[in-house]
């Protein structure tokens, strides 16, 4: 029985048997709130959530979902003891208790049969292993970007979380947000006219990753080195290897292609229908920047500067009869200024975090799809490592979106993985 199905029969089971007046030894008074009265949400209807590898970004993902009346978070995993307290006492201050378990192991939250999904905001050199993991052990997946080192990994993700059945959510949080989504309608739905052109906010260097410089190795309960490495290639113990966003050792370091890039190279590839596939021409612009071409002739600009100004995160879309560029600031700018007419905000708005969140959580229960689902982040990362690979290699590459390989450039084709580290695997 899946856990949706236990909760719906746990239900029933109780609304049952207080129903049919079941013999009990003395009378009990059962709170409202076990059976989801008062607006109050029954336990057996919430899911229950751990938190793994949260810092900064994390503690916000975190925060806006236990802010939801049908999520309990229960227990979280992290490395680094500093980190592990930090978190427990969050959790435990939101809920009045102390019930948060604390965990350096990831595989002891796997263990537990009583959580339904994970939130993975580790480094990105964990984030796909970790998710894979996640969902062969049953858990649903809400993960940080960059989800994926290569491309490779970002095929094994999709092809595990479709053969299990479980939710993905990648945190291209801007699926949900209203502006972004406005412009997306406006240039799927052909009020732009025909398609030409996409820009995506995105570029720095793609470079191999380095040796750091040795400092002496903290205690593991301290800092676990070691299992904070994962899957990466071993590299002597830095603090600021530890305190980095990005990924920690071997293989390619996707820099601005890909850490942005994940949000809005992402956005590009809906604007133009292409979930399902990636251009198949790259074309470095210098050694930081890129341009790409769809099967169907629409040009993917990948460029850092030239912006209207209109918050982090821009992208722009650009038809035969207009255009429209928007940002974080949630400001629009577009042409001719008759489309914003078409602009309509929902009834209940969270914010793009807040929104995606709710948009992974609603899946959770109805087993759909979210917006940045499985499939989804599969295409648009291997667009941005695509990409990061023909500015690393500085020529450009042409891509076969069905045998998802280069066509005819074997030394392209070797940067599509790497060697994932004992004892790990995918």
């Amino acid at each position: 029985m899946s856990k949706q199905a236990a909760h719906l029969h746990r239900r029933r089971f109780l609304k049952t048997a207080l129903g049919a007046g079941a013999v009990l030894a003395a009378p009990q008074v059962i709170p409202s709130t076990v059976l989801g009265k008062d607006n109050a949400i029954a336990p057996s209807e919430k899911i229950v959530l751990a938190g793994i590898g949260i810092g900064g970004r994390g503690s916000g993902d975190l925060m806006t979902m236990m802010g939801q009346p049908d999520v309990q978070c229960v227990a979280v995993c992290d490395v680094r003891a500093d980190r592990r307290e930090r978190v427990k006492t969050m959790v435990n201050r939101k809920y009045g208790n102390q019930d948060c378990a604390t965990y350096r192991d990831f595989r002891e939250i796997y263990a537990r049969p009583d959580i339904d999904a994970v939130l993975i905001t580790t480094g990105s050199n964990w984030h796909a292993l970790l998710s894979i993991y996640a969902a062969k052990a049953g858990k649903d997946v809400y993960c940080e970007k960059p989800c994926t080192k290569n491309i490779a990994e970002s095929l094994a993700l999709a092809a595990t979380f479709r053969r299990t059945g479980r939710v993905f959510q990648g945190g291209m949080q801007r699926r949900n947000g209203t502006n972004f989504v406005f412009a997306i309608e406006l240039a799927r739905h052909g009020r732009l006219g025909k398609l030409q052109t996409v820009h995506a906010c995105c570029g720095g260097g793609t470079r191999m990753s380095g040796w750091p410089t040795s400092q002496p190795e903290p205690p593991r309960e301290e800092v676990d080195w070691d299992r904070f490495l994962g899957p990466a290639a071993w590299r002597p113990y830095n603090r600021g290897l530890l305190n980095s966003g990005f990924e920690k050792g071997g293989g390619m370091v996707g820099g601005g292609v890909l850490e942005w890039g994940s949000h809005c190279v992402d956005l590009c590839q809906w604007a133009n229908d292409a979930d399902q596939t990636v251009p198949i021409e790259y074309e470095p612009v210098g050694n930081t920047e890129a341009t790409a071409r769809y099967a169907n002739g629409v040009k993917l600009v990948m460029r850092r500067g030239g912006w209207l100004g209109l918050g982090s995160c821009p992208v722009r879309f650009e038809g035969a009869a207009g255009w429209v560029e928007t940002g974080d600031s949630g400001k629009i700018e577009l042409d001719p200024a008759s489309l914003r007419a078409w602009y309509k905000k929902p009834a209940i708005d969270r914010g793009a975090t807040g929104n995606h969140a709710r948009d992974f959580l609603n899946c959770v229960k109805s087993r759909g799809l979210p917006r940045a689902n499985h499939n989804v982040a599969c295409r648009s990362h291997i667009a941005c490592h695509a990409a990061g690979i023909a500015i690393f290699l500085g020529r450009k590459l042409a891509y076969d979106p069905r045998k998802n390989e280069f066509i005819g450039d074997e030394e392209a084709n070797r940067l599509r993985s790497e060697a994932i580290r004992e004892p790990w695997r995918a």
